[in-house]
This record gives C-alpha cells, sequence and structure tokens, in this order.
C-alpha cells in the first residue's frame, strides 16, 4: 500500500510502502488526528518508522501500489 504524508511548511511529501490494510492505515490517522496520539507513527515495508507531529499533518494520502514498467514493452 502506498502512503503519501504531507506535512505543513515542508517543501516535499514523504512516500511509504506499508503492508498495512488502507482501513488500518486510516484507523491510526485519525486517532492521531483525533488527539488519541501525539505523533502519527507509520512503519514502512523494510521495518523504518516515519513520525510526524499530528499537528503538522496537511494530508495523507492512501493508495494502491503501482507496478512500475520496463522497457519497451511497457508502453
Amino acid at each position: 500500500m502506498e502512503v503519501k504524508i504531507c506535512v505543513q511548511h515542508a517543501a516535499r511529501e514523504l512516500v511509504l510502502e506499508c503492508d498495512q490494510s488502507p482501513d488500518e492505515i486510516e484507523r491510526i490517522v485519525s486517532e492521531a488526528l483525533a488527539g488519541k496520539t501525539n505523533l502519527l507513527t507509520l512503519e514502512d515495508n523494510r521495518g523504518r518508522r516515519v513520525l510526524v507531529p499530528a499537528d503538522r499533518l496537511a494530508f495523507v494520502e492512501i493508495g494502491e501500489q503501482i507496478e512500475r514498467r520496463v522497457g519497451f514493452g511497457a508502453m
């Protein structure tokens, strides 16, 4: 699952590949925005954790992972 996180006053967005379901990611983001936790914490496929202060979130986009095609047959 691809997750894009936009942080206020940051020039770039964070992009993660997660094994969690879209519903689980939405629940985690909703809890952070509701004030249940001060940090949005997600872990990517490689085991790295991303921590973002909940009050600095601009938006979170949850989408399917897109296969990247390589070569001339991909056109």
